[in-house]
């Protein structure tokens, strides 16, 4: 994974308005206002990967509008920036990541970078790459799984839960390919950036994907995978993405609007009615 990313890919802007007025209200109704501190104006800036975050961010930027605050979205094509970028002070908050990966970053980088909420889940899944079956897999085969810490140990449990390798006792949530006992098809693994994998799926038998770069990519968990976490797995629930703020800033006006408004009841019917079970609202 490279230490730096490209520039700024894409940046969506929308533009956020003043308060309602008293007899309009920030809501329709009393009963299905948020408890948001109004923004009279304010303006949050969020780094966010492209799919489904930045388009989940779009639809609470509409809400977001009726309190009175602005949300600047800037699409980021990689994991690192959208976090150093929080820590630079540059940028409020980021949605492009999970707890343990962003432990990991902290730990590596040194950054202070925290939880300020959890909003959504995205479930691994397996797709097919020349062969369309786990039943056509032969020895020497090829699979693309993403290289970073979290997201390989993550891949690899999935690929243990359909029976194509066996990990070591306790390897769990940081397992790598180092860690795997018992590989009965010999199967060679070729590890990539986790937004580089999509790419390979000509070159190898099968390919691992987070549910983000399978969207990115065209596909449906539903319909296109072999196989995929299920709703209950410890795997769903250790990997809800959320959003990242620097530490201290977690409890201001701006972030609880943000998150509030993410958390809602809106929100959840637009992640249901849009992604099609491949983006999964995070119940607490």
């Amino acid at each position: 994974m490279d230490t730096y990313g490209a520039e700024y890919e894409d940046e969506l802007v929308v533009e956020g308005g003043k308060v309602k007025g008293a007899d309009d209200a920030t809501k329709d109704s009393k009963e299905d206002a948020l408890d948001i501190v109004p923004g009279n104006g304010t303006k949050i800036s969020i780094a966010a990967s492209p799919v489904p975050h930045a388009e989940i961010l779009a639809k609470a930027a509409e809400i977001l509008k009726d309190y009175g605050y602005e949300l600047e979205i800037v699409e980021f094509e990689d994991y690192v920036q959208p976090n150093l970028v929080v820590e630079s002070g540059e940028f409020d908050a980021n949605y492009m990541q999970h707890i343990p990966y962003l432990d990991s970053f902290n730990e590596e980088q040194g950054t202070h970078i925290v939880n300020a909420g959890g909003i959504h889940y995205e479930p691994f899944g397996i797709y097919p790459g020349t062969k369309k079956s786990l039943d056509d897999i032969k020895k020497g085969d090829s699979i693309a799984i993403p290289n970073d810490t979290t997201n390989e140990a993550r891949a690899l449990l999935l690929l243990q839960d359909n029976g194509l390798i066996t990990l070591a006792d306790g390897a769990g949530l940081t397992a790598t390919v180092n860690d795997i006992v018992d590989n009965p098809y010999d199967i060679e693994f070729v590890e990539l950036e986790a937004a580089q994998v999509a790419r390979v799926v000509d070159e190898v038998a099968f390919v691992v994907l987070n549910g983000n770069y399978a969207l990115e990519a065209g596909y449906s968990v539903g319909k296109d995978s072999i196989a995929y976490e299920s709703s209950d797995s410890v795997a769903a629930k250790t990997y809800v993405n959320i959003i990242g703020v620097y530490e201290g800033n977690e409890n201001s006006d701006k972030i609880k609007a943000l998150v509030t408004v993410l958390r809602s009841d809106e929100i959840k019917k637009f992640i249901e009615d849009t992604y099609d079970g491949a983006v999964i609202f995070f119940e607490e």
